[in-house]
């Protein structure tokens, strides 16, 4: 059989597409099941008041904050093993020196954190938010502290089981935490099954918890999966490997910084939003948290990226690292345009999901939301080109200019466009809105570029 020219000149971008499709799946089912943990939170909120729903908003931001600042060291543990298998598929010592490091860097992280946490009321207190408002954030965030330590951990074992190509073992973690997190949040919510009655301190109750059981669940599913079991990552487990600390710190450390710049932007907004009063902040948070849900598949598109990306470049392959990164963001941008026509067609519809009937104050919050979300579709396809980019960068190693880069696009460029709109020229929830596409597109265009200029091949 032959084959023509232009056929041939196909077929590596077609075996990468499958490839990366293989990987990307599993991985963005299991953000999908990560995000739909947050959005059951959302949900029973919503059905307890407006006040719960946007004291849930307003707290998440500081939790929010905790957890980027500490879940770089998690992420790097999926680049760094990745180009130790490009270049040597069977040295299980390092693979395992970098999970036990992971591990131990994000847990000692964490306890600092938790101290922010705890004093969430007082923080919230002193950036203007409304007492009552910063009151019940407060004591949310105070019960989400404590599974902390369990959720930045969760993610260095789960960028291990991403490295070496079981991202299913997650997933079937967090399908199994929703149903802990809905049931929980369930009874400590409303007082059902027995428990008591906690409204929203339940709910953070039965956030913590399943941050613990998802991390437990992932140390029985490794142990249960012989891929991942035959590496032995608990041992020597007390052993500590300076030169992996580092590893994971330097490129840790700014991958962090970086997702703080973009969430901090939304987090900060959302501040801002609560100056606004309680129907803006629950229109923006179900109009983000529709947008973040569908958010998830570019981004679990991004993180097998960075795997593919970071196996080509220990290989050597610089122009494989290439395709696999221009792949991911063809696969991405196409999946979240079909979604942004989905959300200027169904806009109404979908922030009815989202709350009770029959509740006063409900329709305005409605109708906010709707006008979110047209701009959310607007912007969705930048969002999707930034993710893919910057987790593409990583596979190379790459994470200090993109973190200014970032840095440069949401707070030099997307921040005083959303304050301008939004409280200089009065547009309040749709100005903030419109400024936080615009340091999108900005992002978008830098990740990119970036990549490109690494990854040119003469």
């Amino acid at each position: 059989m032959t084959f023509s020219q232009p056929a041939l000149r196909r077929t590596p971008w077609l075996i990468e597409a499958r490839a990366l499709i293989a990987l990307a799946a599993p991985m963005a089912a299991a953000q999908l099941a990560q995000m739909a943990v947050m959005t059951t939170d959302v949900i029973l909120l919503g059905r307890l008041s407006r006040e719960a729903l946007a004291a849930a908003a307003i707290g998440n931001t500081v939790y929010y904050f905790a957890w980027l600042l500490g879940s770089g060291p998690g992420f790097a543990v999926s680049p760094v093993i990745a180009q130790i298998l490009g270049a040597r598929p069977r040295d299980r010592a390092r693979v395992r020196a970098t999970v036990r490091m992971g591990l131990w860097v994000t847990m000692l992280a964490s306890l600092p954190l938790m101290i922010i946490m705890l004093n969430a009321r007082w923080l919230l207190g002193h950036l203007g938010q409304e007492p009552g408002l910063a009151r019940d954030a407060g004591l949310f965030v105070s019960m989400l502290a404590f599974g902390l330590p369990f959720t930045l951990g969760y993610q260095a074992l789960r960028s291990f089981a991403a490295a070496l190509g079981k991202p299913g073992a997650s997933l079937w973690v967090m399908l199994a935490a929703i149903v802990f997190n809905g049931v929980a949040g369930y009874g400590l919510i409303f007082g059902h099954f027995g428990l008591p009655r906690l409204g929203l301190v339940g709910s953070g109750l039965a956030t913590a918890g399943s941050a613990i059981f998802a991390f437990v669940a992932m140390l029985v599913v490794i142990w249960l999966t012989p891929g991942l079991r035959a590496y032995r990552v608990f041992r020597r487990a007390h052993r500590p490997v300076p030169v992996k600390i580092r590893e994971l710190v330097r490129l840790g450390l700014p991958i962090g910084v970086m997702n703080i710049f973009e969430a901090m932007l939304f987090n900060t907004m959302t501040l801002v939003m609560g100056t606004f009063g309680a129907t803006a902040v629950a229109a923006h948070q179900i109009a983000l948290n529709f947008a973040s849900i569908t958010f998830m598949v570019p981004l679990g598109i991004g993180m097998a990226s960075t795997v593919r990306v970071g196996v080509a470049v220990g290989r050597g392959d610089l122009a494989g690292a290439r395709r696999a990164g221009v792949t991911a963001m063809v696969l991405a941008v196409g999946f979240i345009s079909l979604v942004a026509v989905a959300m200027v067609l169904f806009g109404a519809q979908i922030a009815g999901l989202y709350l009770g009937s029959g509740r006063n104050g409900d329709e305005a919050v409605i109708v906010l939301a709707t006008q979110f979300l047209l701009v959310a579709a607007a912007f969705q396809v930048f969002d999707a080109l930034q993710v893919v980019g910057a987790h593409a960068l990583r596979g190379l190693k790459d994470a200090r200019m993109p973190m200014v880069l970032a840095g440069v696009s949401y707070w030099l460029a997307g921040a005083p466009v959303c304050i301008l709109l939004g409280v200089g020229l009065k547009m309040q929830g749709l100005g903030i809105w419109i400024g936080l596409a615009f340091g999108l597109a900005v992002a978008a265009a830098a990740m990119v570029w970036r990549f490109h200029r690494i990854t040119r091949v003469a």
